[in-house]
């Protein structure tokens, strides 16, 4: 039965139930109305509304679940689906939006992943330029001022000197810049060094534990642990006022854990910036969860779940 039917047929039930019950029950209107006629034809129709109501509500239920699940769903944090309760109508449109949400997951999940794959590619092409074009400029022009400031006077050589101090640190600047875009030594010496090498960057003190157990893992999973971390460090250093920073790579049962905590300011009121919905989208390409919590003594804890089962089908 359609929800119309059903609807009609609740408010027909219950107006005949109660005709009959004015019909065949001892009440009777006189002319002129008597008080205590009023009040029990008052009391009849309220009685009717309160039980149309209760049955409205409990046949719309459904449907009010389905309202909040429609303003509350976020494609970046994916919630279990509603569970196609009812009948008719609103069963099949509960079916239908959880088939949606399926659909537009996967489609986001696609598109992000070109998206990332387009962006890991760039990032690779600038390190590069920067690394041969830049790195090699500057570094010839190192060697230049050394070839002048051996032939200079002592005066100029001192001027000299400090410039190529200058050129040497933008130099080192941008090999730093190219590693962040371009993180070799992950390609190279794999997770656990890229990580270590991540913490020992930090512009805070960052303590590490990272188990010496973990498993080979597909090089997207390395690259998403990797980017979240640092991304989670970046986050820390730059927005949270924290002094020190934890940095644990575990294997807890049946997934591989990221762990990234601060004592800083914590997540606060501020609404979800394009890094922490990056960190959520990459997380996403790997079927893995990521939360994001204040920790019990202050602060903010990242925290990235990468399934075993997800890591079994790579």
């Amino acid at each position: 039965m359609s929800l119309f039917g059903r609807i009609f047929l609740l408010n027909a039930i219950v107006l005949v139930v109660a005709g009959a019950a004015l019909l065949l029950g001892p009440v009777t209107v006189s002319t002129p109305v008597l008080l205590t006629e009023v009040l029990i034809v008052g009391a009849g129709v309220l009685v009717v509304l309160v039980a149309n109501a209760v049955l409205l509500r409990v046949s719309l239920a459904p449907l009010h679940r389905l309202t909040r699940a429609m303003s509350t769903t976020d494609l970046l944090k994916p919630v279990p689906r509603l569970p196609a309760r009812g009948r008719g109508e609103v069963a099949e449109l509960i079916r239908t939006f959880n088939a949606m949400l399926d659909r537009l997951e996967a489609e986001r999940g696609s598109s992000a992943a070109r998206a990332l794959s387009a962006q890991e590619a760039e990032r690779r092409r600038v390190a590069q330029e920067l690394h041969d074009e830049v790195g090699q400029t500057l570094t010839a022009v190192l060697l230049e001022l050394k070839r002048v400031a051996d032939h200079a006077d002592e005066d100029v050589r001192q001027e000299l000197h400090q410039v190529q101090e200058t050129t040497r640190s933008s130099l080192d600047e941008i090999r730093r810049i190219a590693r962040r875009l371009r993180p070799g030594v992950l390609e190279e010496l794999g997770l656990t060094s890229a990580l270590k090498a991540l913490a020992a960057e930090s512009t805070i003190t960052v303590k590490r534990r990272i188990d010496p157990d973990i498993p080979p893992l597909d090089p997207q999973v390395e690259l998403v642990i990797y980017r979240v971390a640092q991304e989670g460090l970046t986050n820390t250093a730059r927005h949270s006022r924290a002094t020190r920073a934890e940095l644990h790579l575990m294997v807890d049962d049946d997934a591989i854990v990221l762990l990234v905590r601060d004592n800083g300011r914590g997540l606060g009121d501020s609404p979800e910036g394009a890094g922490i919905r990056g960190m959520r989208e990459r997380a996403l390409l790997v079927g893995a969860q990521l939360d994001l919590t204040s920790g019990a003594g202050g602060g903010t804890e990242v925290c990235l779940r990468v399934p075993v089962r997800e890591l079994e089908r790579r």
